[in-house]
């Protein structure tokens, strides 16, 4: 079986590539289900509450139309969820699977880094500790007394997403194609809100950016350590207008 070498810090960590070459079958049944769970909007974390810039955008004039919300979710696909969240969540489920604490510490911390402006950072750490409170009222939280890696200080959203996914044997692959699912879902609620989207054109949506989500996570999968990173300036501007915007339905 081949290897991937995920490199942090000075460490380097070799894995088994669980992340690459599963096949949809290998996935139980419960952990089918736990994935569901997990990726749905009735999961009590306050998901619904954030626009992650897409209110500002809106406001400012950027997305009026059907097909410029499809160029917008698009652009954050590639050059956000692709190069950011989904490789960094296969690391983290790599590590939580290999008991690694010091590489959760380091990819939780680069994803805080890599947070643009105040508000997408105080939404990632506000759902991690959001979904770490449910975990631990359903007590299956990390308990390292029992051999499990702890969780890092400030755990945020993809961390603590990671370890579900994991605790319920979900494969890599089909967390980032949950995961991206469940972003797109909340920017289509999030349009039909704001925009306003009408339910049959976010329907349209899912349609053609289904396929995307695909792709997406093969090229995350493909990534080497030194070509992470987002590159989204009009999202970080509009996440950062949006702090002050002074008519707004979601948080900041």
């Amino acid at each position: 079986m081949a290897t991937v070498i995920i490199t942090h810090m000075t460490t380097h960590i070799t894995v088994d590539t669980m992340i690459t070459n599963e096949p949809t079958s290998a996935i139980s049944d419960l952990a089918l289900l736990g994935l569901m769970q997990l990726i749905s909007p009735a999961l009590p974390i306050g998901a619904f509450a954030w626009s992650q810039g897409l209110e500002s955008a809106f406001e400012l004039g950027w997305v009026t139309t059907e097909q410029e919300l499809c160029q917008w979710l698009e652009g954050v696909l590639n050059d956000g969820l692709t190069r950011c969240e989904l490789p960094v969540l296969a690391r983290l489920q790599n590590c939580w699977a290999n008991q690694d604490s010091q590489g959760l510490v380091y990819w939780n911390e680069w994803i805080h880094a890599n947070r643009e402006s105040a508000e997408l950072s105080d939404e990632d750490i506000r759902l991690g500790l959001a979904l770490t409170r449910l975990l631990t009222s359903l007590d299956i939280q990390p308990k390292p007394e029992q051999g499990d890696a702890a969780l890092p200080d400030e755990p945020g959203y993809v961390t603590v997403f990671a370890w579900t996914a994991h605790t319920r044997n979900v494969p890599v692959r089909q967390s980032l194609l949950g995961f991206s699912w469940a972003w797109l879902e909340n920017q289509l609620a999030v349009a039909c809100k704001a925009m306003p989207l009408g339910h049959t054109a976010a329907q349209r949506l899912n349609e053609q950016l289904r396929p995307k989500l695909v792709s997406a996570v093969d090229t995350a999968l493909a990534l080497a350590d030194e070509d992470l990173g987002p590159i989204m300036p009009g999202l970080a501007l509009g996440s950062a207008q949006h702090e002050t915007q002074y008519s707004r339905l979601f948080r900041s």
